[in-house]
């Protein structure tokens, strides 16, 4: 059977199409991107998707959100869309519908996934477990973070807003980027620093500890320009937002007792390169007395280009498909 799938997140509404056989997705079509700030509703957005597809659209979809799923209505955390799965039915002419969260859409994911689409970070480079649990952690425009614990063959998976947790500094440096960004929140959560926004706040707390002006004011700027490595600045602020991710990612697997952690995300994606190579893995490992059990502990980041849609369609599967 074919569905439309959708990954919404706080910049971005990615559609496609599906096509379900054996429990198994075994396509995704390319994916329409559509910029949520163009689109005052889903309902929209969908409608333009529609329109850009030659043939009716499926009478089935698989939504994965950037937020808290809950029951009933939905609003997305990262922009003003509210998602109701009953007014969608109604109103799309859906005869069924599956709701996720984003990253619980990435665990479920997992279980389409073969070793081709991930990429060694550091830990041991072996296989992923299949008895344990496995922390999915992934910045974008927020910090996704998801659970899925795998018992004698059955996955079950676990959506969390760990991302929403403190942010901890482990050096005066980040004493002074949590300094400033306690002049804008009253509270700072790991999302503040460790997502695409967060680069900016790094970015603007160095350059104020070194004394030098922060003539980049837009984060999408700032990302591109670290990524080029031509501005030492920059490039500094992203070796410091990988350290974050690494401290991050340590103290999730610390508090879900992870078997491995899987980066996911936009933004994991576009430093897939730089991710190995930096100071991610010190920072992974450097929990004291358990530093032992880091070490031991794979990480690895995923390569799937449409991780959000495949997974989307899974969870689907998991929902409607015996």
């Amino acid at each position: 059977m074919d569905i439309v799938t959708v990954d919404l997140g706080g910049t971005n509404a990615r559609f496609s199409i599906a096509k379900i056989k054996d429990r198994q997705v075994v396509e995704i079509s390319d994916a329409i991107t559509l910029p949520t700030a163009h689109h005052a509703t889903f309902t929209l957005a969908w409608q333009d998707f529609a329109k850009a597809v030659s043939t009716p659209l499926p009478r089935a979809a698989a939504i994965a959100v950037a937020c808290p799923v809950t029951g009933g209505s939905v609003k997305l955390t990262n922009n003003s869309w509210i998602i109701s799965p009953t007014e969608l039915k109604e109103t799309l002419g859906l005869d069924a519908i599956t709701l996720v969260n984003d990253f619980g859409a990435i665990a479920h994911a997992m279980a389409q996934l073969d070793a081709k689409h991930f990429l060694h970070i550091t830990g041991p480079d072996v296989s992923l477990p299949q008895e344990g649990v496995l922390s999915i952690v992934g910045p974008g425009t927020g910090l996704g973070v998801a659970q899925l614990l795998r018992r004698h063959a059955v996955a079950h998976v676990i959506e969390t807003e760990g991302g929403h947790s403190d942010f901890a500094p482990l050096d005066s440096i980040e004493d002074k980027i949590l300094q400033q960004m306690r002049e804008r929140h009253r509270r700072v959560s790991v999302e503040r620093i460790v997502s695409g926004p967060g680069l900016l706040a790094i970015y603007q707390a160095l350059a104020a500890i070194e004394g030098l002006p922060a003539t980049i004011h837009d984060d999408k700027i700032l990302w591109a320009t670290a990524l080029d490595g031509k501005d030492s600045l920059a490039t500094l602020a992203l070796d410091r937002f990988c350290m974050a991710l690494g401290s991050v990612a340590g103290d999730i697997a610390l508090t879900h007792g992870a078997s491995a952690v899987i980066i996911a995300g936009g933004i994991g994606s576009r430093i897939a390169d730089i991710l190995p190579n930096s100071s991610f893995s010190d920072r992974f490992k450097a929990k004291g007395r358990f530093e032992h059990i880091m070490s031991s502990i794979p990480v690895k980041l995923i390569t799937h280009p449409q991780v959000g849609l495949l997974g989307a369609a899974a969870a689907f599967v998991e929902e409607h498909i015996q």
